[in-house]
């Protein structure tokens, strides 16, 4: 195995958080189709597709390794949400904690001088970087009681 075996266990506890979040924000979208929030809708459609994307670079990584690879249940997903601010607010809350996993094992990777693992890792903790800031300032904005038809403009169109 190329990489550490407590860094591969973590991030194969890792591909189950991807996938749970591409279910989540599957859901976010379905709640978003409710309200007619066209926009909204299509910007939880990328962001689950993109946490699969995410689920299956790991997946790819830990095969190349020669790591084992375990795929675990992912549970439902909600598809009701008092708001649209809470289902961002809950997004921010989701990233964040994805975020201090990737520094979890950015860590370990360190202590057992993985240095293939660590060099794997960048890419997310660069991508969560982002995926905060987006879900920051689309909180900021809903905060601000500006009516979510009017924001649909603003989740990033990719």
């Amino acid at each position: 195995m190329m990489i550490s075996e407590a860094l591969a266990g973590l991030l194969n506890q890792q591909i189950v958080q991807e996938f749970r979040a591409s279910q989540v924000y599957l859901g976010m979208s379905v709640y978003c189709t409710g309200l007619n929030l066209d926009g909204w809708t299509g910007f939880f459609e990328r962001q689950s597709q993109e946490e699969r994307e995410h689920a299956l670079k790991i997946v790819r990584f830990l095969s190349e390794a020669g790591a084992p690879v375990s795929i675990e249940a992912v549970p439902g997903a909600a598809t009701r949400y008092g708001s649209l601010l809470e289902a961002v607010s809950k997004s921010l809350e989701y990233e964040r904690k994805v975020s201090d996993s990737f520094r979890i094992m950015a860590k370990v990777a360190q202590e057992h001088h993985d240095h293939t693992g660590y060099g794997f890792l960048q890419w997310f903790l660069g991508e969560q970087i982002e995926e905060e800031n987006i879900f920051a300032r689309l909180e900021a904005v809903l905060e601000s009681s500006l009516n979510p038809f009017q924001a649909e403009t603003l989740p990033p169109k990719e």
